[in-house]
């Protein structure tokens, strides 16, 4: 069994089946997702919860993506603080720092992404981090401010590793571990199946960050959480195991960070 751990399942391209999406999910070996609140809008988070709330293989984070940094104000704190309280929360985020685009300023940025890691650390949640630079100053940031305001207490996921591996390995000394996307399985592969190759199978997650990112022989359309199975097969084939070996780890290496119920325990 597969667990994808991000998914913007509320995303508009969804709309129109995404009870079918999850249904197709189940069927193919995905027991249980985790719906990234942030991403399209503060107030988007509300759609993650809500559709948590209703399904049981469903949980949400609830945060501040790096590009709506500078849209945060006091409503919105106030909101994602009580949403974070909801008992099918399992993180904040996604949050981070994305220096790519810059969307919103760098100093804004870095502001709230340090607020939602003392988000993190007050309420014992990890975080879902979003970091991507054409060098390496956002990196470097990113785990600064982890442990200037985690203090050492709070642990999270890189999502949608495509970095090195000197600085992945700083990564899950820091406490945090490393999730593998759609990328993994890309033709163009640009050393990261090395990277996935060389990490320890303990530290690794794998997710689709649907509806993006889908995998070889899917690229173009329209991704799901269906197709994480891929990614565990990218990642089974660069570690060199067998497939089944990838998905019983990562799944329980989601559920030990996330602190998730085994499916069909009562989680509400």
């Amino acid at each position: 069994m597969w667990l994808d751990t991000h998914a913007h399942l509320t995303a508009e391209p969804f709309d129109a089946d995404r009870d079918a999406v999850i249904e197709r999910a189940q069927q193919a070996g995905v027991e249980t997702i985790v719906a990234i609140g942030a991403g399209y809008g503060i107030d988007h988070n509300r759609k993650a919860l809500e559709l948590a709330a209703r399904d049981p293989r469903v949980f949400a984070t609830v945060g501040v993506h790096p590009h709506d940094a500078k849209q945060l104000d006091d409503a919105g704190r106030e909101g994602l603080r009580a949403w974070l309280g909801h008992p099918r929360v399992v993180a904040v985020g996604e949050c981070g720092l994305d220096y790519h685009y810059t969307y919103s300023p760098r100093a804004s940025q870095r502001a709230v992404f340090a607020e939602q890691v003392a988000w993190a650390r007050e309420t014992g949640l990890p975080v879902s981090i979003h970091v991507r630079d054409d060098g390496p100053e956002a990196y470097e940031e990113v785990l600064d401010i982890l442990r200037g305001e985690g203090r050492g207490d709070v642990q999270g996921v890189l999502h949608c590793y495509t970095g090195t591996l000197e600085f992945a390995e700083r990564a899950i000394q820091a406490g945090l571990w490393i999730s593998f996307s759609g990328i993994l399985t890309f033709k163009k592969d640009r050393g990261l199946r090395e990277v996935a190759r060389r990490l320890p199978l303990s530290r690794l997650l794998v997710e689709t960050d649907c509806p993006l990112l889908a995998p070889e022989g899917y690229r173009g359309r329209r991704n799901e959480p269906a197709r994480v199975a891929l990614v565990g097969a990218a990642l089974a084939a660069a570690q060199g195991c067998d497939v089944e070996a990838v998905a019983r780890a990562t799944t329980h290496n989601a559920r030990s960070l996330f602190r998730l119920p085994a499916p069909g325990s009562d989680a509400s």
